[in-house]
This record gives structure tokens, C-alpha cells and sequence, in this order.
């Protein structure tokens, strides 16, 4: 007998899986232009059929990618534990994974193909940046229900944040002008920019101001 109907569960999330790896390996190897569904169905030994009923088309898939990816580290940040901590946690698992080669490549592609493919830059942005921002202003908004942030807007404090944790190092890096950093030198990196975003570069902050007032970090006092 000729089973019809769609596959089991286990074996549609192994079949989705397995094309978002050939998905990923193709994009790096032809680019998004030169890629097409034939490609990536033959990689993935999977129907044209099939791709298209998960992803709708290359567009899409394309964004899967990027999610699958932003998920890795978007996951990671947690407001049960202490904001300093959760921040540091995050922002490591963050750095770590967008700073290396085949991250670096898609960016890449992006930069490259994405005047020619605007749904391209569409899928990356949502499924990337806009993706992080939206769980950066969750987390600043639950802790701000803790007492931790006073009522600025989210969005604001999460952009901030965010700029702060890529910094120009990061531009450098996606031109080629800094090497992929080793797991201490991401440490540093992020350390620096929490205890930055949290409480900043005065002096008092630092225990070296001469003036007669101390002004409080910036994370206890005005955000």
C-alpha cells in the first residue's frame, strides 16, 4: 500500500533540519544569486516540494538559517539570574558565535547581494538583529519589573546595549582588518562592553574620582 499524508513528526524535524544544513553550506559556498532550489534540494535529498511547504522559498530558507542561528544565543539570556551575570552570559555566547568565519561570510553575502535581493536583507534583519533586540527589550522589561532598570523605553536601553556589545571591533572584523578571536579574547571583549553599559567610564565609577561627590554606576542610577 502507497502511504500518503505527511511524514511523522520526527522525521519532518530531521528532513527540515537536514535541508537548513545544505542550506547553510550552499549559501557559503555560491552565494544566495547563484543558488537555487534544485541546488539545495539534491544537497539535502530532499523533494523541491518539500523545501517549499517549510520555507515557502529561497527567502525564506535563507532566514531559517539565520534564526536557527540567532536562536543559539538569544536562548542563552535569562532574567532569572542576576542582571550583570545574565548580560555577561549572553554577550559571550552572542560574540563567540557571530564573529566567526562562516558567520562572518553570511554577513558577507549580505552586504553584497542584498541590493539585488531585498527580501534577502528583509529575512536577515528579521531573523538576526531585529530578533535579538526584540529579546534584549523582553529581558530589559522583566528586570525593570525587578527594580533593576527605571522606566526608560526597552527598545532604547536594548539598541544601546547592543551597540555597546558589537562596537567598532566588530566593523573591523567583518572587513577583514581584525582576526577572529579566540574564546579569552571574546571574555575580555564582553566584559568590557557589560561593565561599560552598566556602569560606565567616570571616574567615580572607577574609584578614581577627585571630586567630592560619587555618582553611582550607571546601572543602579539612571537606567
Amino acid at each position: 500500500m502507497i502511504k500518503s499524508g505527511r511524514p511523522p513528526k520526527g522525521k519532518e524535524l530531521l528532513s527540515r533540519d537536514r535541508i537548513l544544513d545544505s542550506g547553510l553550506k550552499l549559501f557559503l559556498e555560491h552565494g544566495y544569486g547563484n543558488l537555487n532550489m534544485e541546488m539545495i534540494a539534491k544537497d539535502a535529498h530532499v523533494s523541491m516540494r518539500t523545501i517549499y511547504s517549510y520555507f515557502e522559498g529561497k527567502s525564506g530558507l535563507f532566514g531559517a538559517v539565520i534564526k536557527r542561528c540567532s536562536d543559539q544565543f538569544v536562548d542563552s539570556l535569562s532574567e532569572h539570574i542576576d542582571t550583570e551575570k545574565a548580560l555577561i552570559t549572553f554577550g559571550k555566547e552572542f560574540i563567540y558565535r557571530v564573529t566567526r568565519p562562516d558567520a562572518v561570510r553570511i554577513r558577507t553575502i549580505l552586504i553584497g547581494e542584498s541590493l539585488r535581493f531585498p527580501d534577502l536583507a528583509t529575512q536577515f534583519y528579521a531573523q538576526g538583529p531585529q530578533l535579538t533586540l526584540d529579546k534584549l527589550a523582553e529581558f530589559f522589561q522583566k528586570k525593570q519589573q525587578q527594580g533593576y532598570f527605571t522606566n526608560l523605553d526597552t527598545n532604547r536601553l536594548a539598541n544601546h546595549f547592543f551597540s555597546c556589545l558589537r562596537s567598532e571591533r566588530f566593523h573591523k572584523l567583518q572587513l577583514g582588518l581584525e582576526p577572529t578571536p579566540n574564546e579569552a579574547e571574546v571574555d575580555v571583549w564582553v566584559n568590557e562592553a557589560v561593565n561599560f553599559f552598566l556602569y560606565g567610564y567616570t571616574a567615580a565609577t572607577l574609584g578614581t574620582s577627585t571630586e567630592g561627590d560619587f555618582i553611582q554606576p550607571i546601572g543602579e542610577a539612571i537606567l
